[in-house]
């Protein structure tokens, strides 16, 4: 309080017309922001930042004594679903004073108005402040300015504050292309592959803005990628299929869209398979697999560390982890795994975002030869553990002995949905295999398969030990 008080005293001295209070943990992403926010011609205003829930850094309701009061008002505006600069009783964390303004002169933090009787905090004294002085805060959401990371629980420490603004740090990076200040030494981060022998990072040369993204995402994790070049399906054509004796599925086509196999699901197909070859000719024990359109969960690397930890005390003999996914088989629940927290025995599941894999795992997918009866990657991997709905496809292959488990929950999550802004699929947006003419563009937003995950009902949800937080990529918890 005393020293947003000094700032405010060193602003007024200065005659300065603004100042601008920034927590140091936010991150304003959107470099008009200052601008737009002046533009707004208001004494007390704040750009609504975003979180990995609908916590914000304001308030649409307050109680007598000065604390938060749930409204209906609050989601819509949190949301996007009203769009404006909205009169609130409380900003906090970013917000701009126009010091220019007579009223802004009664402006406080330190030491609080007479009549303050509430609680000693900062916001709550500057939002009595304000309505003493006859100013009304305001939130603008008009466009998206930037995000700051949920308020730490009671019980939390400084290595969770941390983890928690690194995880802040990456949800940014998804859609913005951010540096740390140059006046700020940052240590570099630690080499680290948690406990797999190489973390391999799936990407097309001509992905740049992924390479990027997830490089600098990796970092920030404190994890070392090693880059893996993706197979372009779109460069291949039908004499480069035959040399390397590609064969189709017999009789194989699309579930949602009923076309038969794309060029760009040919080249993700063969980009796992040469991991797959990789993990055997350089005698690697255990590997995790990544595509370049995924979100981490926060503290990602402590929580999979830890499971592989428990995996490991277990001795549990696994061919392939699931760290994210799409599961399909809805009906039941998943069995859990005795003597390992958050994992269970993996059902029928599309994607593959993110996979641990062990050699004796990459030696079965290899044996089935599956170029010779190619489908996409992630219909071919349920077949390996025998949990594919269609009978005849998983006919083709003998045996189907893959040993296969998923985290639970989840620790990775894509990107971007089918039908929302910045969604691209190099796998579906593509031509046919055997026709370069025929175009597999179809409506993105009403392609299944790559669509969100959808409500799985109580009966089937799957019940494991250890943590189980809430998934961060599409929270709904409460605004505090």
């Amino acid at each position: 309080m005393k020293l947003r008080q000094a700032a405010l005293k060193s602003a007024r001295e200065r005659w300065a017309d603004y100042i601008l209070f920034v927590d140091s943990d936010n991150l304003l992403t959107n470099p008009r922001v200052l601008n737009l926010m002046m533009a707004e011609n208001l004494t007390l205003v704040a750009p609504m930042l975003e979180s990995r829930s609908l916590y914000s850094n304001f308030w649409c309701g307050i109680t007598p004594q000065g604390y938060y009061k749930r409204t209906p008002d609050y989601q819509p505006i949190r949301e996007w679903k009203r769009l404006g600069c909205f009169p609130v009783p409380m900003v906090h964390s970013t917000f701009l004073i126009d010091l220019r303004r007579e009223a802004s002169r009664d402006l406080t933090f330190y030491p609080p108005h007479p009549d303050y009787s509430w609680a000693f905090d900062d916001i709550m004294v500057l939002a009595f402040s304000a309505r003493q002085a006859g100013v009304q805060m305001h939130v603008c959401n008009r466009e998206h300015y930037g995000f700051l990371p949920v308020p730490l629980k009671a019980q939390q420490n400084v290595e969770d504050e941390s983890e928690s603004f690194i995880h802040t740090i990456t949800e940014a990076l998804i859609d913005h292309d951010i540096e740390p200040s140059e006046h700020f030494y940052s240590p570099p981060s630690p080499d680290d592959t948690i406990s797999f022998d190489e973390i391999l990072l799936i990407n097309l040369k001509r992905r740049l803005d992924r390479r990027t993204r997830m490089l600098k995402t990796m970092a920030s994790l404190g994890l070392h990628a090693t880059l893996i070049d993706a197979v372009d399906g779109k460069a291949l054509n039908t004499s480069q299929l035959q040399t390397l004796g590609i064969e189709m599925m017999p009789g194989y086509k699309d579930p949602y869209s009923g076309r038969i196999l794309t060029r760009g699901e040919i080249g993700c197909f063969l980009s796992h398979h040469s991991i797959w070859t990789r993990v055997l000719e350089h005698g690697l024990q255990k590997v995790l697999v990544l595509e370049d359109d995924v979100r981490f969960e926060p503290r990602f690397k402590r929580r999979f560390q830890a499971i592989m930890d428990d995996i490991d005390k277990a001795q549990l003999d696994w061919d392939l982890i699931y760290v994210g996914r799409k599961r399909m088989q809805v009906q039941q629940p998943e069995q859990s795994v005795d003597g390992v927290n958050n994992l269970v025995k993996a059902d029928y599941s599309y994607w593959t975002l993110g996979y641990a894999l062990s050699q004796q795992g990459a030696r079965k997918l290899l044996a089935a030869e599956p170029l010779t009866r190619m489908m996409p990657v992630d219909e071919f991997l349920p077949i390996m553990f025998n949990k594919h709905p269609n009978v005849e496809y998983m006919s083709h292959f003998e045996p189907r002995d893959l040993k296969a488990f998923s985290v639970e929950p989840l620790l990775i999550y894509p990107t971007h949905y089918t039908g929302e802004p910045g969604y691209i699929s190099d796998t579906e947006t593509s031509t046919i295999w055997d026709n370069e003419a025929v175009a597999t563009d179809w409506d993105r937003q009403h392609d299944r398969k790559t669509a969100q995950q959808g409500r799985i009902r109580p009966v089937a949800q799957n019940s494991v030990t250890g943590d189980s937080p809430p998934p961060a990529a599409r929270a709904s918890r409460d605004e505090l």
